[in-house]
């Protein structure tokens, strides 16, 4: 049933990501090279991805902060962990769904969608994933992954509120050329979901900033031209 649940909603996360992706094409605002800008926000943006480790740091804090956070240290004492089985539990619980549901590249294109665009349909494929993932949790972890929804809130919401806010500086172009990149990212998650190619999605991250970003020199090298 898992296994079924995540292929479909892979299906149409990659449905979505080419639409995102191919939004360029079909803007009425489209400049000629616009799709080469994306292109090589892409490209340049993966680039500086790998060269940052940006995928391995992520997980590496993941796994910090649930050992820290959840009192799994390497120095914390056995007999004290035990006396406190029931409240480690829960605080395990709520880190290792909160790191899974928040920690992760759909939460931040979702996020600046949705403020940016008003859109909430990443938010909601994700909330469907994390929904099928947040079962198996609940089932091996107890009731403490209920607790996540707090912390999906106050991340997910703080980044689409930020996005919100400086959408008004960003012309209608720019928001095209980042919801085209996310697009591209998105498609890599789809790819994760299907279980076609283990993408280091993150990498692909520094996109989202290069692609408005060469938008914007091409506009001033049209310029100067």
């Amino acid at each position: 049933m898992h296994d079924s649940l995540t292929t479909g909603l892979g299906l149409f996360v990659a449905v979505l990501a080419v639409a995102m992706a191919t939004s360029v094409f079909t803007d009425p605002a489209r400049l000629a090279g616009d799709e080469l800008a994306i292109l090589a926000g892409v490209l340049a943006g993966v680039a500086l991805g790998e060269l940052l480790r940006l995928h391995d740091r992520l997980e590496a804090l993941g796994a910090w902060l649930q050992a820290r956070l959840s009192g799994r240290g390497p120095f914390r004492d056995r007999d004290a962990t035990r006396a406190t089985a029931g409240g480690s539990r829960i605080a395990e619980a709520f880190v290792a769904a909160s790191l899974v549901f928040c920690v992760g590249p759909l939460t931040i294109l979702g996020s600046l969608d949705n403020g940016l665009r008003g859109d909430a349909t990443l938010l909601s494929v994700k909330s469907l994933l994390d929904g099928v993932a947040s079962i198996a949790f609940a089932a091996a972890l107890g009731p403490g992954v209920y607790l996540s929804a707090l912390t999906v809130l106050v991340v997910q919401g703080g980044i689409a509120a930020g996005a919100f806010l400086v959408r008004d500086a960003l012309d209608a172009r720019t928001i095209v050329a980042i919801t085209s990149a996310g697009g591209v990212i998105l498609l890599g998650t789809s790819l994760l979901l299907l279980d076609l190619k283990a993408v280091r999605v993150a990498n692909f991250l520094p996109a989202l900033v290069f692609a408005p970003l060469f938008l914007a020199v091409g506009d001033l090298m049209r310029g100067v031209s």
